[in-house]
């Protein structure tokens, strides 16, 4: 009995002996490999391990001119148990500060919500982006300053105050964006929209480190091993763009004043020329410690510069619709190019026309004067051709025949194989959106939906999407998905509208007598044929919007272009202009109709503010 109690103790008191060594080592481990801010703390002692950023990509446009590039900056950082007998006041003078940030900021430097990766062992930033004339005074007397170090990194610079909505900008990486990828530590800076975002893995490069020696005391010796385990930091690849530098600056001056947007494409390759939107902004004042001041006023500014209208605006296309809804009629069998309808001008009913041009009315006819009766009929044809059905259901079929035919040309759909930041879907409504509206299949006929004949009513699109219809003409039935950066592997992106090669020539035709004898003769280039479209959109908060599509010259066309001015009345009077002066800017390479020039960029349209 005895001895089996001795047996049990020995037992117990070997089982208790087994786990207090398996916790030791089981601790060993956790803070010898586990854990790194022991291991950071005993490093920290005999090195100081600076982050060297790499420089980012450049960004050029398609003829090499050099968009956005670098220029040197500096960041404060500091290691927290390395500050001793710190002089706060002479501190802050130093970088001109007051007391109350160099406070909040190193509370805010400790605080493990907000910086998680904070440890008093390692580096953390104090304050980031600053330039040249802000680092001047401290950089002398830093010796003065035990556990703060400067670091360098760069800061974004542009080659012209443009192009703000295509390039976006730099800002500091967010929390979520820390804790999905290890690249980034706090205080470090990431694309936050535009072309700056969509290529961040790109253009960012890749980080190096520089290892510094201390002595016992903690003083910098030199080099550890002379450099030999430092790695150097690697530059983030340059960036080449489809967009012409000047074609985006005439751009701009030609909306100066006006509130709306300009898109221009190259057809055979889908590569985005110009790409304008206004009100805009000098993309400089986002860079640097002004950033978030500056963008705040942004975000607070009524006219809205921060929204990109040439991708996110969404319009009735109005007339500009109608070589669309040609091709679709005859590919649907509801018109031939032979077929006629007629017209009493403003008398007509149920839509009427905005003039007078004769009757009856050919398709062609109908392009070059706009002719709205002609193209309610041939909507109504086109999706009442088999009868209107006890239940409506051959409407029905029809209708969603329409719509996906329409969505096929690149509307109602975002580009989601595009690199182009942010987007709006715009809108070609569905049967369900109409058996919603009026609460029953049966209750809606053509005539119902009478506006979507004209580009009216529910059917939306931005000027992204409408410049892109004008690229499926130029290419007489495809696209390539619009991009912005120039590359060969776009050109697989190949989308094919639902309309055969066949139809597409009497609808060329009629975009070419619109110049010649239609609503945009005012605007004809002598001796180049283009072909376009002028578009007057119904607007519900103040005058029309004017709108122009087309493309040039007619035959193998080289640019196609849509240009929408809000509140600024009929397409022919500002849109058609601005068309005309894009397409000889970039054909010719310069402007010598000065007299058009001067006269476009006068006009100004200010009811944008008053009217919203």
């Amino acid at each position: 009995m005895i001895n089996d109690t001795l047996q049990n103790r020995k037992t117990v008191i070997a089982i208790i002996m087994s786990a207090v060594i398996l916790v030791y080592i089981l601790r060993l481990f956790t803070i010898q490999i586990i854990e790194s801010r022991y291991k950071e703390g005993a490093d920290s002692n005999a090195f100081l391990k600076k982050t060297q950023f790499p420089p980012r990509g450049l960004i050029y446009d398609r003829n090499h001119t050099l968009l956005v590039y670098n220029k040197p900056a500096y960041d404060i950082a500091l290691i927290m148990r390395e500050i001793r007998d710190l002089d706060t006041l002479a501190f802050c003078k130093a970088l001109n500060i007051d007391k109350a940030f160099f406070i909040l900021r190193i509370a805010e430097i400790k605080d493990r919500n907000k910086n998680t990766g904070y440890s008093s062992y390692t580096p953390q930033l104090f304050m980031t982006q600053l330039r040249n004339e802000d680092i001047a005074t401290i950089q002398q007397s830093m010796y003065k300053f035990p556990g703060f170090y400067i670091q360098n990194r760069t800061l974004r610079e542009y080659a012209f105050p443009n192009a703000a909505h295509v390039l976006g900008s730099i800002g500091e990486v967010s929390r979520s964006k820390l804790e999905s990828d290890p690249y980034y530590k706090q205080g470090d800076y990431a694309g936050r929209d535009g072309l700056e975002k969509t290529y961040e893995n790109v253009l960012r490069g890749e980080k190096g480190v520089e290892i510094l020696l201390r002595d016992a005391k903690g003083r910098i010796k030199g080099k550890y091993e002379n450099g030999k385990e430092d790695i150097a930091p690697k530059a983030g690849n340059n960036l080449m763009l489809s967009l012409d530098a000047q074609l985006q600056v005439l751009g701009e001056t030609l909306m100066a004043g006006k509130v709306g947007s300009i898109v221009a494409i190259e057809p055979s390759t889908g590569e985005i020329l110009a790409m304008v939107s206004n009100p805009s902004f000098n993309p400089s004042i986002l860079v640097g410690r002004q950033r978030s001041k500056n963008y705040m006023q942004l975000v607070n500014d009524p006219t809205k510069p921060l929204m990109n209208r040439a991708t996110q605006a969404q319009y009735s296309p109005g007339s500009a619709f109608k070589p669309i809804q040609a091709l679709v009629c005859q590919q649907m069998g509801g018109i031939s190019q032979n077929t006629i309808f007629s017209c009493n001008g403003p008398s007509s009913s149920p839509i009427k026309c905005t003039h007078h041009h004769g009757s009856p009315v050919s398709l062609l006819s109908a392009i070059e004067q706009s002719c709205n009766p002609y193209f309610w009929s041939a909507f109504k044809s086109t999706v009442e051709k088999d009868g209107y059905g006890a239940k409506n259901a051959i409407f029905r079929k029809n209708y969603d025949d329409w719509v996906d035919r329409m969505k096929s040309f690149g509307l109602g759909e975002k580009y989601t194989d595009s690199d182009i930041y942010e987007q709006s879907r715009g809108y070609i409504p569905s049967q369900k959106f109409y058996n919603k509206v009026y609460r029953a299949e049966n209750a809606w006929r053509a005539i119902t939906i009478r506006s979507l004949s004209i580009g009216q009513g529910e059917v939306l699109v931005t000027p992204l999407q409408l410049c892109n219809s004008m690229a499926v003409i130029c290419n007489e039935g495809y696209y390539i998905t619009p991009h912005l950066l120039r590359c060969d592997s776009m050109r697989k992106h190949i989308h094919r509208a639902k309309v055969d090669k066949k139809y597409f020539p009497i609808v060329y035709e009629g975009m070419a007598r619109v110049f010649e004898s239609g609503t945009a003769r005012a605007s004809q280039i002598p001796g180049l044929q283009m072909c376009g479209k002028t578009g007057t959109a119904e607007n519900s908060h103040g005058k029309d919007h004017s709108i122009f599509v087309g493309f040039a010259p007619r035959n193998n066309p080289k640019i196609a272009i849509a240009v929408v001015v809000e509140n600024a009345g009929f397409g022919s009077l500002y849109a058609a202009p601005i068309f005309s002066l894009m397409v000889e800017q970039y054909l010719y390479r310069k402007i010598k109709r000065t007299e058009l020039l001067n006269s476009t960029v006068a006009k100004v349209t200010n009811s944008y503010v008053k009217e919203r």
